[in-house]
């Protein structure tokens, strides 16, 4: 297939060298003349050590020319997705989207596929799971998920993709795969604020499993089925998004839990913290449908109204007893 990625960030860019490998005419743009610029005179990727970038690789920054595809995946950040769509209005016939981003949109607190759907008139496939970029462009093997309202384009999706590296599995449940996706974010920033604050393992694992319980809570509420949040989209996703240093929300986080402040901390990850503007946007989600998520209250707590993270894990360990 002739496929297209949007967006030469870490995870895009590990993106483009796998389709690359399994034989795919791939294009990979960046709305930034000098990222292409950087990657064309280096083929490699600052963020992605030791990955080399194929010269099969089409690099660009001219969209009319990415948008000849059968495929574009879009792998730009959760809050450009919207004007990224309004620059793909013009043309007449999109091709299949598949978004990888994972978040809200930060001025509807709509999932991505509503804003894709509502921009460009055509339901995409959401690809998600636990894949982070360093390792899916050095050739381990991970699980992710296509899912889709359509079945046959999440199964297009799935054969483009699955690979010795990487196993495809498709799912309906879009609802369900995309809260998984942007949640997991803000718990992950959780995790690491209590190793950066010096609690243990013990402490970790209490933050992850409940994580999981206000995940599910409110994607049920918002429609999606229990089994998603149990599998590699919410389960496995927060695994290793939490326990991971490739994680930057879980970096982000540390440095939180050491004492910087939030915009100290996003400057010296040097990369977008997707859970910042998901734990912001999962608050607002949370009190429209009055759904109860005390770990996201609290993490809204630290990261904007200045309440230390000794304070927060005092407020969450002294809330009323309650039966699990």
């Amino acid at each position: 297939m002739k496929i297209s990625v949007l967006g030469s960030g870490t995870w895009g860019t590990a993106l483009a060298m796998l389709l690359d490998k399994k034989g795919h005419k791939v294009t990979l743009w960046s709305f930034f003349e000098s990222e292409i610029k950087e990657i064309e005179n280096t083929r490699a990727h600052k963020f992605l050590p030791g990955a080399k970038i194929s010269q099969n690789i089409l690099l660009t920054n001219n969209l009319d020319l990415a948008v000849c595809a059968d495929m574009l995946v879009l792998a730009v950040p959760s809050h450009v997705v919207r004007s990224t769509c309004k620059s793909l209005k013009k043309y007449k016939n999109v091709p299949l989207i598949v978004n990888v981003a994972k978040g809200f949109d930060e001025e509807t607190n709509e999932r991505l596929s509503v804003v894709i759907k509502n921009e460009l008139g055509a339901d995409c496939v959401v690809l998600s799971g636990p894949t982070h970029a360093e390792e899916v462009a050095q050739g381990l093997p991970t699980t992710i998920v296509a899912a889709a309202d359509d079945i046959k384009k999440a199964k297009i999706v799935q054969d483009a993709f699955m690979c010795e590296a990487l196993r495809v599995y498709t799912n309906t449940d879009v609802v369900g795969v995309e809260v998984s996706g942007a949640l997991k974010n803000v718990i992950a920033l959780c995790a690491g604020i209590s190793d950066g604050s010096g609690y243990g393992d013990n402490t970790k694992a209490a933050l992850m499993t409940r994580g999981i319980k206000e995940i599910s809570r409110l994607g049920i509420k918002m429609g999606g089925e229990f089994e998603t949040f149990m599998g590699l989209t919410g389960v496995g996703d927060l695994i290793v998004t939490c326990t991971s240093m490739h994680s930057r929300n879980r970096r982000a986080g540390i440095l939180i839990g050491e004492g910087k402040t939030l915009d100290e901390a996003i400057s010296e990850v040097g990369m977008v913290v997707e859970g910042v503007k998901s734990c912001v946007c999962a608050k607002k989600i949370a009190d429209q449908l009055n759904v109860e998520m005390p770990i996201v209250n609290t993490a809204y707590d630290v990261l904007y109204n200045g309440v230390t993270p000794k304070k927060a894990v005092q407020m969450l360990m002294t809330r009323e007893s309650k039966h699990e």
